[in-house]
């Protein structure tokens, strides 16, 4: 299985994942909506198909694709560490704002 964060570095294949978290998508539809080429599209879907973040099935002469978050997790797992951090900082933030809107509301009185 392939490097979920090196497969997520390229621009291209991030906008897919966007995109088919909104929907399941053909390659053709995927292109339009992207404003890529089917070869390239095709080219970044199998390299997601590859790290497991897509999953194909076949409708009549369609593949469709749909996106599998699964190994995405591993990713969110190690931003929870800044997640805490950056919170910690908008609470601070936050706080400091509302002292300030409470002192002046004081002066106002």
């Amino acid at each position: 299985m392939l490097d979920t964060y090196a497969v997520i570095a390229e621009p291209s294949r991030r906008r897919i994942l966007d995109r088919l978290l909104q929907s399941d998508s053909s390659v053709t539809e995927l292109a339009k909506d992207l404003g890529l080429s089917q070869p390239l599209i095709s080219k970044h879907l199998r390299t997601l198909r590859e790290s497991g973040l897509v999953r194909v099935r076949v409708e009549a002469q369609r593949r469709i694709y749909s996106l599998d978050a699964g190994p995405l997790a591993e990713i969110d797992e190690w931003l929870s560490a800044y997640r805490i951090k950056w919170n910690q900082h908008v609470d601070a933030l936050a706080e400091h704002l509302d002292q300030r809107k409470i002192s002046r509301e004081g002066t106002t009185k």
